[in-house]
């Protein structure tokens, strides 16, 4: 069996290729399966250099790099992931790796167990905590907005870290979002489909997480993506 992780990179912090390659080390020593990694760069980045697309290169035996002149977003750039992955089993979140080891961990065993289709990260109380107030405000707004017009199961669809079996891939595939909005999307069409197992799954934050600033610029199109989502 093989596990894909996929990354989306833009502007990754200085020292990105080394937390890249510590993680993923740490997470391929905790499972038996070979672990693939792609890394998808959107659009030319800081901090992306030859010198440390060469040291991933150098500690990572399977790896794939994907990229593309541009900046389109971060669910335009899980896309070209998840479609160059090769994995029965396939995992996306950030290249800085916000959430534990043990929460990666624990979404991927309920796929390897076979108890579910597409496992959703869904935050603890102690997230909370750790999020500037303006974050704080939009994620429970829009875990608000999800339960009372959307009526789903699970109403936190912007964890950054999912997962999915190889079957499900061109369900998510056929989002068309490309920025943030794209999981409310991917977790949307899983229920309407009424053809997998979605099941939440608690994730907790790494101590040394460092959120970047809200960029108020994007509020609007994503408000536009929601309503669209409404009447899709």
């Amino acid at each position: 069996m093989i596990i894909s992780l996929v990354l989306p990179c833009y502007n990754p912090p200085p020292d990105w290729d080394k937390i890249v390659c510590e993680h993923y080390a740490a997470f391929a020593e905790s499972i038996p399966e070979t672990l693939e990694l792609v890394v998808v760069l959107d659009g030319k980045s800081m901090n992306v250099t030859g010198q440390s697309l060469q040291a991933l290169k150098q500690n990572i035996s399977r790896l794939t790099v994907v990229e593309y002149a541009e900046n389109r977003g971060k669910g335009y750039a899980i896309r070209q992931g998840v479609a160059k992955a090769a994995g029965n089993i396939i995992i996306y979140t950030d290249v800085d790796f916000p959430y534990t080891a043990a929460s990666m961990g624990d979404l991927c065993d309920r796929l390897k167990r076979d108890e579910c289709d597409v496992a959703v990260g869904v935050k603890n109380d102690a997230y909370y905590s750790h999020v500037p107030f303006v974050r704080r405000i939009i994620s429970r707004w829009l875990r608000f907005v999800v339960r009372v017009f959307l009526s789903m199961p699970i109403t936190d669809t912007q964890c950054g870290l999912k997962g999915f079996k190889r079957v499900v891939a061109p369900l998510f595939l056929q989002t068309t979002i490309d920025r943030y909005l794209f999981d409310l999307e991917f977790v949307r069409n899983c229920y309407k489909s009424k053809k997998y197992r979605v099941v939440p799954v608690p994730v907790a934050l790494n101590e040394n997480v460092h959120f970047r600033k809200m960029n108020f610029r994007i509020l609007l199109p994503e408000m536009l993506n929601f309503v669209k989502l409404l009447f899709k």
